[in-house]
């Protein structure tokens, strides 16, 4: 996975997170895979994981 720095993961839009406050990229496949791997590693209620989940694997569908 190719790591973002601060200007990349600032020029993502919105839609290419996951989570709240910009919390997970999802901007390819890599990153949607990591974001279901760590997403009960921060502060997230179950639905704000589902949620994460559910974004990453639409990334992941569409072949990103």
């Amino acid at each position: 996975m190719a790591r973002l720095t601060a200007a990349q993961r600032k020029a993502l839009p919105d839609s290419a997170f996951a989570g709240p406050n910009r919390t997970y990229p999802v901007n390819d496949a890599a990153h949607a895979k990591a974001a279901i791997m760590l997403k009960g590693q921060g502060m997230l209620s179950a639905p704000q994981q589902a949620s994460v989940v559910s974004k990453a694997k639409k990334v992941l569908k569409r072949g990103n």
